[in-house]
């Protein structure tokens, strides 16, 4: 190659020494567009502007913050005496946060909402690390240090919280202290495509400040984990836990400087580089307006009126198994003449044993308009049969608790039965596919969030079913129809207490809503 350049040369000095005609000049080039940038980011640093980094480089002050967020639990326990003894259990986490904006006097913040909020009581559904379950917090706080090796509290900024998304894993905090704000405009998140580089500035760790490079490797991706429901993209930048909050900066093509596009919230678990960012087109309301996203309404979370209560009523009437999962246990709905709805909760090992922990009877009400219906009477249960507490037995927080408990009964019995319905038509279309594949997600996650209301109504039944010289009532007694009138069937003379009251008279005003609504509901497609 070096020799042919050579000669090359050679020849053209010889062809103009002898008077030859130089070859014409070739055309113009036209000057290359900016490098990489096809789209509205850019796919490569070559893009930034010289000013743009410039800056960066000279700005020794940065705009990312390590936040550290503080909680102290407070767990119950009985000495061997029997006394209680509480032990408090502090715990602390590092996280990034960066400020975006000055108002008032204060230092506005973004981070993730996972990086400033503890659970109020730790569960196998909000664990807590180093605490058990069922301990309850009973202090917070929140600061910017410098590290998480910063134990000088002195020189701490102290931290509130303006407002919490818990759907996007974003909160807003404030400072009164003046804090150095981001100096870049807010981008558009829709405009990120595959292959764009992307700047996050974090502190992995919580160790130290540090800028991750990487690149978009999927501009969107849903996420519906737990409570979480907003749309990612996902970068393959090399990031750790600490980084949680940090701005994901994009280049712009027309500018050359860096744009806000995302905040780093979360990582596949079995993969090395593959970090999921919120776009930051859904936090707009949250950063400029400190208002949340309103919740989102989910398949299964239809209001509890007496359309549901039709839909519940006829489905446990047709159904020969009208079960359904209450965290931990198994429960079923079962349909009274009269009206009513009979809820009853069994053990962990039903239907090893078939005996039910707790019986709630749901009364119609006469109004469509009051809702899906009223406590009546309560059952407890054990080995031996049922026994009712009356309302004179049930002091304010016993009621409390009991309202509670039928309230969520109702809404996993309607939850499931839809879910249930959807199955057999799930493969007809892609549409109804997801709807059912919603559906389930919904009902895991309802599962896991009762797990304790479970175990409390276990507690309560092991409190007040029968004891051993209570009298008991069999359970047939309580969840079968009553016989018709003129029928006997020597219910008085068996062992396990007095035949069930008859059933009051069935009254067709109250049953009309129930029963025009149903009418409708039957011709409602499933999950709509």
């Amino acid at each position: 190659m070096v020799g042919w350049r050579v000669g090359l040369s050679v020849v053209t000095v010889s062809l103009t020494a002898s008077g030859a005609a130089a070859p014409p000049a070739p055309p113009p080039i036209a000057p290359p567009p900016a490098p990489y940038c096809e789209g509205e980011y850019a796919d490569s640093y070559g893009a930034l502007s010289p000013k743009a980094r410039a800056f960066e480089q000279a700005l020794r002050k940065k705009y990312t913050y390590c936040v550290r967020s503080t909680a102290v639990y407070e767990c119950l326990s009985y000495g061997a005496e029997g006394n209680v003894r509480r032990t408090r259990t502090p715990v602390s986490a590092h996280g990034t946060a960066f400020a975006y904006r000055q108002q008032a006097g204060e230092t506005l913040l973004l981070t993730n909402e996972h990086v400033v909020e503890w659970p109020d009581v730790t569960s196998d559904a909000h664990p807590v690390d180093g605490v058990p379950s069922g301990c309850k917090r009973v202090k917070d706080a929140l600061s910017i240090v410098e590290s998480e090796a910063d134990h000088y509290d002195r020189d701490d900024i102290p931290l509130s919280t303006a407002v919490m998304d818990p759907q996007l894993d974003l909160a807003v905090i404030k400072s009164k202290t003046p804090l150095t704000v981001m100096p870049w405009k807010v981008g558009r998140s829709a405009a990120v495509r595959e292959r764009d580089v992307v700047d996050v500035r974090g502190f992995p760790l919580g160790v130290f400040n540090a800028t991750n490079m990487g690149k978009v490797i999927s501009a969107y991706d849903h996420d519906e984990y737990k409570d979480w429901y907003h749309d990612d993209f996902v970068i393959d930048a090399l990031l750790s836990q600490g980084n949680s909050g940090s701005p994901v900066l994009a280049i712009s093509c027309k500018t050359g400087e860096f744009e806000l596009v995302g905040v780093y919230h979360a990582g596949y678990s079995r993969g090395s580089a593959l970090n999921v960012v919120v776009g930051i087109d859904q936090a707009r309301d949250l950063m400029t307006h400190l208002r949340r996203t309103p919740r989102r309404a989910t398949e299964g979370t239809t209001p509890l009126d007496a359309l549901a209560r039709a839909r519940v009523a006829k489905r446990a009437e047709v159904s020969a198994t009208p079960f359904f999962p209450f965290g931990s246990r198994t429960a079923a709905v079962f349909p009274r003449a009269d009206g009513a709805l009979l809820f009853a909760l069994y053990e962990q090992d039903f239907p090893r044993r078939v005996h039910p922990l707790i019986v709630m009877e749901d009364l119609p009400v006469p109004s469509a308009q009051e809702g899906f219906g009223r406590v009546g009477r309560v059952w407890f249960g054990g080995e031996r049969g049922l026994r009712e507490r009356t309302r004179a037995d049930q002091d304010a927080e016993l009621q409390q608790q009991l309202a509670r408990l039928l309230e969520a009964l109702r809404r996993d019995a309607t939850l499931a039965f839809s879910y249930q319905d959807s199955l057999p038509g799930s493969d007809e279309s892609r549409q109804t596919f997801d709807t059912s594949a919603r559906l389930g997600k919904t009902l895991e996650r309802t599962i896991v969030a009762h797990r304790d209301l479970s175990d409390a109504a276990a507690e309560l039944a092991d409190r007040f079913a029968p004891g051993a010289t209570e009298p008991a009532t069999r359970t047939e007694a309580v969840l079968k129809p009553p016989p018709p009138p003129g029928l006997h069937l020597g219910l008085a003379e068996e062992p396990g207490g007095p035949p069930p009251p008859s059933a009051p008279p069935r009254d067709p005003g109250a049953r009309q809503p129930a029963r025009s609504t149903q009418d409708k509901a039957a011709r409602t497609p499933s999950g709509k």
